[in-house]
C-alpha cells in the first residue's frame, strides 16, 4: 500500500477553528475543502440578507483557501452547492461562468432548509487538483 501525503489546509486567521472544523485537506494531488460560506476572516457574516454579496464572499473564500493549498479556481473539478432558496439558481449559473473556466467543474446543487448559521444563504464544498 502506498503512503499518502495528507496536509491540513487553512488560512490565518482560521474562522473554522472555534467550530473544531478543518477548512480543508490536501491529499496527494487533490484538495478537499469544507463547505465555504460568506464569512470574513474573523468568522463574521458578510452580506446578511444579500445573496449576491454572500455568493461573492463565498467564492473569494474558496479562491483564498485553494491558493493556500497550492491550487486555484481553474483546477476545481467538483463542487457541491447548498442554497437555502433554489430561486437563486440562475445567479449560480452566472457565478460559475465568472469564477470557473472550461472544462467546467462537475456540480451538484441542493436546496436545504438551513445552513450552519441561520443568516447564511449559500455554502460551497469543492474538490480541486494540485499542479497541472
Amino acid at each position: 500500500m502506498t503512503a499518502r501525503h495528507v496536509e491540513r489546509i487553512f488560512t490565518t486567521p482560521d474562522p473554522f477553528e472555534p467550530y473544531h472544523i478543518s477548512q480543508g485537506f490536501r491529499v496527494d494531488g487533490l484538495v478537499f475543502l469544507s463547505g465555504q460560506a460568506a464569512l470574513d476572516e474573523k468568522g463574521g457574516i458578510v452580506g446578511e440578507g444579500d445573496f449576491d454579496a454572500q455568493a461573492e464572499q463565498t467564492f473569494r473564500n474558496i479562491e483564498r483557501l485553494l491558493e493556500a493549498a497550492g491550487s486555484g479556481l481553474d483546477q476545481v473539478i467538483k463542487v457541491t452547492i447548498y442554497l437555502t432558496d433554489m430561486g437563486h439558481f440562475p445567479k449560480i449559473v452566472e457565478l460559475r461562468k465568472k469564477w470557473f473556466t472550461r472544462p467546467w467543474p462537475a456540480d451538484t446543487i441542493v436546496e436545504v432548509s438551513a445552513l450552519a448559521l441561520p443568516e447564511l444563504m449559500i455554502e460551497i464544498e469543492a474538490i480541486a487538483t494540485v499542479g497541472r
